[in-house]
């Protein structure tokens, strides 16, 4: 089966070089040499002030709002990763959901300000993507409003916005450096800001509130990197190059044969792409779900992300509908992208979308096509083994 990203793995031997190291110092974890390393690499590739490593980019998330003495409520994005949402519900902070803009499916700057109250803290905002956001003028809205701004980047790895990392805006940025991504570190994440004293808070923050031996100066949590994590990062961020030049020629090829057909995200004008996902808009959700069966049928499983619209969580008091993002939610798949994805997996792809999206051919897709019950849950399994039907949802 044909997903729609696959772990990138550095070269072999100059990991095993990595872990001999390890092993020669005895040093796993705990702020060793190579997590240093890597942390002053990715400063100098990123070019911004401060990053802390951390172990998950949802633990990024949720150390950004204790840095920060987060309380109250935060608008945020109905459109994204579900960890954007939960990590603010885990840590008390209630999400007040702001529709997205249509074009670009970040959060609209005018719905931002029209959510705000006397209880709202800070604003939460997605990258979606690897779009940036409308930075200034959500700067702007804080300014006004005097709120915190933190952006989740889980997507925004290398993307660059009027010639400056996409990081350097808000108070701080996360990253996830989860095996998906196309930089990682198999498990990991990062938090960024410009901020010293708020960078010397975080590393408190990420090692127990631990400062010396002796010394435990508030609350914290273990986020720690270790060394064979930070290793897998150091033999990746060797070939980001040859990375992001592959995923911008297939990015190349599916738009240049898509773009006339499928609602395309739009790009923040000014800003430098890392093609890290391929998302297209289909008409309608009978389509992406009739898309998405002829792909199954050929091996090839696209993903929809983001659904479902964030807005609809059962677990969240109930808010106003975000008409935009649960219409784009429902509309939007993901298509394969990744270093060695075959061409002709990729014309499988396009050939597919083409004849399935239009109707073409239409008596064969119907065979294919589930049951679905009441509650639009697809029944039937495909005849795909147990191990991939994991991998449909």
């Amino acid at each position: 089966m044909i997903h729609v990203t696959k772990s990138y793995l550095g070269n072999k031997a100059k990991f095993l070089g990595y872990v001999d190291s390890i092993y020669a110092s005895g040093w796993l974890t705990n702020h060793g040499p190579l997590l240093t390393e890597l942390e002053d690499r990715l400063r100098d590739y990123l070019g911004v002030r401060n990053i802390i490593l951390t172990n998950n980019g949802t633990l990024a998330l949720q150390i950004a709002y204790r840095a920060l003495n987060l309380s109250g409520s935060a608008i945020t994005t109905p459109f994204s990763f579900v960890a954007t949402t939960s990590s603010l519900q885990w840590e008390g902070i209630r999400p007040i959901f702001a529709d997205i803009d249509r074009t670009t499916w970040n959060m609209d700057p005018q719905a931002i300000e029209a959510r705000i109250d006397r209880d709202t803290c800070a604003i939460v905002a997605t990258h979606v993507f690897g779009n940036p956001c409308d930075v200034e003028g959500i700067a702007q809205i804080a300014e006004r409003h005097r709120l915190k701004v933190i952006y989740d980047g889980a997507h925004a790895f290398s993307v660059r916005y009027k010639e400056r990392s996409v990081f350097n805006w808000g108070d701080i940025s996360t990253l996830s450096f989860h095996a998906t991504k196309l930089f990682h570190t198999i498990e990991g994440g990062a938090i960024v800001t410009n901020d010293d004293a708020l960078a010397a808070k975080i590393r408190l923050l990420c090692n127990f509130g631990i400062v010396d031996t002796d010394i435990i100066d508030g609350i914290g949590i273990n986020a720690k990197l270790n060394e064979f994590a930070a290793a897998m990062g150091l033999c990746i961020l060797d070939d980001m190059a040859m990375i992001l030049e592959q995923r911008e020629e297939i990015a190349r090829f599916y738009e240049e044969r898509l773009s006339d057909h499928f609602d395309l995200q739009q790009q923040q004008p000014h800003s430098l792409r890392n093609h890290s996902y391929f998302p297209i808009a289909l008409a309608n959700e009978d389509q992406l779900l009739r898309c998405r069966v002829a792909l199954n049928a050929k091996g090839i499983n696209p993903r929809r992300y983001f659904y479902p619209s964030l807005d609809t969580l059962g677990y969240l008091q109930p808010q106003p509908p975000q008409i935009q993002s649960r219409s784009l939610s429902r509309r939007v798949l993901c298509l394969p992208i990744y270093p060695g994805l075959p061409r002709h997996i990729q014309n499988t792809v396009v050939q597919t979308l083409l004849r399935d999206a239009t109707g073409r051919d239409q008596r064969q897709t119907e065979r294919l096509w589930p049951q679905v019950n009441a509650t639009g849950l697809m029944e039937q399994r495909f005849g795909l083994p147990d191990s991939e039907l994991k991998n449909i949802y």
